[in-house]
């Protein structure tokens, strides 16, 4: 069974950790077997294609590929912060856990 994950897709992330520390963007994907997190503009790969309807030419494609969820923090403002849940008004909420605002 999958974790329940803190980040979601459209959160804004800055890595920790890694070739790309320093670097933020939005979480485009949430892949949560595996706990990692496709964000846009980290960790850039190449990937050969071969020729298909799509792209008829095929050839080499830059690409972002998965980034361990451990690696980055949330995005609140230009704060880098945990994420913690609490109830707010009988419904479970994300805040951040520096700044105490509540997360949409």
């Amino acid at each position: 069974m999958a974790n329940k994950l803190k980040i979601k897709k459209g959160d804004t992330v800055k890595v920790i950790t890694g070739n790309d520390k320093g670097v933020s963007g939005v979480v485009l994907k949430v892949l949560r077997a595996d706990n990692k997190l496709i964000v846009e503009g980290v960790k850039k790969v190449k990937k050969h294609t071969k020729p298909s309807a799509a792209s008829p030419q095929g050839g080499i494609v830059e690409q972002e590929a998965a980034i361990h969820i451990s690696n980055v923090m949330l995005l609140d403002g230009d704060v880098a912060t945990k994420v913690g849940r609490k109830d707010v008004e009988g419904k479970m909420q994300r805040f951040a856990k520096k700044t105490d605002n509540i997360l949409g």
